[in-house]
């Protein structure tokens, strides 16, 4: 049977709601990924829980072994992937309101990026015009906006490096470049679902204005106000979405 994971981001390293069934850690060719998947059910549909940073959340944006997470997904018969993240804000947007990004712009480096080229497997280029998967995209949407939570429905994600924060500014760069909201694990998660033919979509949670975009430096403690608000919204959210994508796994879109 084909499952949906949910990875989690900062602020979501587990599910409140999910009914746990088993633990399992994924051996992959590319390592250990960040934890033991997590097997449960939420909204009484069988979903895989993995976060992304690590119980604890002690691994950092660049250091995420990112090809082993969605290995692993792929290998216990995951079909969809539902992506949390939390988001600094470029354009005008409400704290701990939810974005679902339609493109993406990579400014990570040193990342292993692909699971093509190499000793192993031969070179191939797939086709990332669109880089998240529309169906899921629309149906998360519709989902939030049945839970009435603040919805921007289409937006640019810059993925950074981190773990630092960005300058002032970058974020003007950021912005130039059409980018509406930025993070460090966008990427390179997205593509490497691509790869592997699962159909991927991300909430990204707003915690903060970008750099320059207050008067204010940047927060720790605001961060944290939205991150806890905005990852409410999010399990809000996964309970009215969870049932409706599980159940057209299997079923093509109206």
């Amino acid at each position: 049977m084909a499952l949906v994971a949910i990875i989690g981001g900062s602020g979501l390293t587990n599910l409140k709601n999910l009914e746990i069934t088993r633990r399992e850690m994924i051996r992959t060719p590319y390592g250990e990924p960040s934890a033991p998947m997590v097997f449960g059910s939420l909204g009484n549909q069988n979903v895989v829980f993995l976060p992304r940073h690590g119980p604890g959340h002690t691994i950092p944006p660049h250091e995420i072994n990112y090809r082993a997470n969605l290995w692993a997904l792929k290998e216990v018969g995951v079909a969809k992937v539902i992506a949390v993240a939390s988001v600094g804000t470029i354009t005008d947007l409400p704290p701990a309101s939810v974005l679902f990004p339609d493109q993406i712009i990579d400014y990570t480096y040193g990342r292993k990026h692909t699971f093509f080229g190499g000793e192993n497997r031969q070179v191939r280029h797939i086709d990332f015009t669109h880089p998240y998967c529309e169906e899921l995209r629309q149906r998360l949407i519709k989902a939030a906006r049945q839970a009435n939570l603040i919805v921007t429905d289409h937006g640019t994600y810059a993925a950074t490096q981190g773990p630092r924060f960005e300058t002032a500014a970058e974020i003007r760069r950021l912005e130039r470049d059409g980018a509406d909201i930025v993070g460090m694990t966008g990427m390179p998660e997205a593509s490497l679902a691509k790869e592997l033919e699962l159909c991927y979509a991300t909430i990204a949670v707003a915690v903060n204005p970008a750099a320059g975009k207050s008067e204010r430096e940047i927060s720790l403690k605001e961060i944290e106000h939205n991150l806890h608000q905005g990852m409410q919204n999010v399990r809000t959210l996964l309970e009215h979405a969870i049932p409706y994508v599980v159940r057209d796994v299997h079923t093509p879109p109206e």
